[in-house]
C-alpha cells in the first residue's frame, strides 16, 4: 500500500480553512454507491478537486488531504474504489484490498470520478467552476486516465503513477497532466522519460517533474527529510490549478 494510517499530508503554503467537512455517498451513473469525503473551501477559488486514493481506497490520509486542499481555497471530494466489490466499510491497514483491487475497471472508476465531479458542480459541492484529479500510486494513473474519460477537466494531477496503465488512454487525453516523479520510486525514471515524449508526441499539455532520491509516498509530513519536495509538489499543484482553472 502507499500510506499507512501513520501517514499524514503535508500542509498547503496557503493557510486558509475548511468551512466543512464530512463523509458522504455518492451514486455512479450505473447505480454504484460509493463512499467519499468532501471539504469546503472557507475562501472558495471556484477550483474543486476530486482526490483519487491508493490501493487501499478512502483512508484517513485522503480524508485528510482533501481538507488540506480546502484550506488552499479548492472544494474537495475524496472517493473510494470499492463499491462495487465490498460496499461501505472501513479502508484500515487490516483491510485486505488486493482483490477488490483487481476487480476494478477503468470504466468503473471514471464512473465514479463523474459522480464526485457532479458533486462538485452542486451548491453542497461548492458549484465550482474548474474541476481537477489528483490521485496517488494507483490513484495516480488513475488521475492521469481521467484526461481521456471525457469529464470536461481542468487538469489531471498524478503521484507515482505508472504510465503503463496510461498508455492506452493516451490517444484520448485532453485535460493537461502534471507528473510528480518520485526519483526512487519503483518505476524508473527513464519509465517517465519515455512517457513524457509520448505525451509530447501526442501533443497532450504536460508538465512533469522528478524528486531526485525521493521514495514512493514521499508526500508526507511524518517524512521530514522531504520536506522541501512535499512544499515544492504542493506549489506546482496550485500553479497548475490556477493556471489551468
Amino acid at each position: 500500500m502507499c500510506y499507512s494510517d501513520d501517514a499524514r499530508p503535508p500542509l498547503p503554503p496557503i493557510g486558509g480553512a475548511a468551512s466543512d467537512h464530512g463523509d458522504l455517498v455518492l451514486t455512479a451513473s450505473d447505480g454504484n454507491k460509493l463512499m467519499a469525503h468532501f471539504a469546503r473551501a472557507a475562501a472558495p477559488t471556484g477550483a474543486g478537486i476530486v482526490v483519487l486514493p491508493d490501493v487501499r481506497g478512502l483512508h484517513h490520509f485522503y480524508k485528510e488531504l482533501a481538507q488540506r486542499f480546502a484550506e488552499a481555497g479548492i472544494d474537495a471530494v475524496a472517493i473510494d474504489y470499492f463499491g462495487r466489490t465490498e460496499g461501505m466499510g472501513d479502508r484500515g491497514e487490516s483491510f485486505d484490498y488486493k482483490p477488490h483491487v483487481e476487480k476494478t475497471t477503468p470504466e468503473g472508476v471514471s464512473a465514479d470520478v463523474a459522480a464526485a465531479v457532479a458533486y462538485l458542480k452542486t451548491k453542497d459541492g461548492g458549484a465550482v467552476k474548474s474541476v481537477f484529479t489528483v490521485g496517488f500510486c494507483f490513484g495516480g494513473s488513475n488521475s492521469w486516465n481521467q484526461s481521456a474519460m471525457g469529464h470536461g477537466l481542468s487538469g489531471c494531477i498524478g503521484f507515482y503513477g505508472r504510465p503503463e496503465r496510461s498508455l492506452p488512454f493516451l490517444s484520448k487525453m485532453k485535460a493537461p497532466l502534471l507528473l510528480l516523479v518520485a526519483g526512487a520510486d519503483f518505476t524508473p525514471t527513464e519509465a517517465f522519460h519515455d512517457f513524457d515524449q509520448k505525451l509530447t508526441d501526442a501533443k497532450v499539455p504536460h508538465e512533469m517533474h522528478i524528486y531526485e532520491g525521493a521514495p514512493h509516498s514521499f508526500f508526507d509530513r511524518t517524512f521530514a527529510e522531504w520536506k522541501d519536495a512535499c512544499d515544492d509538489a504542493w506549489k506546482r499543484m496550485l500553479a497548475f490549478i490556477k493556471k489551468n482553472g
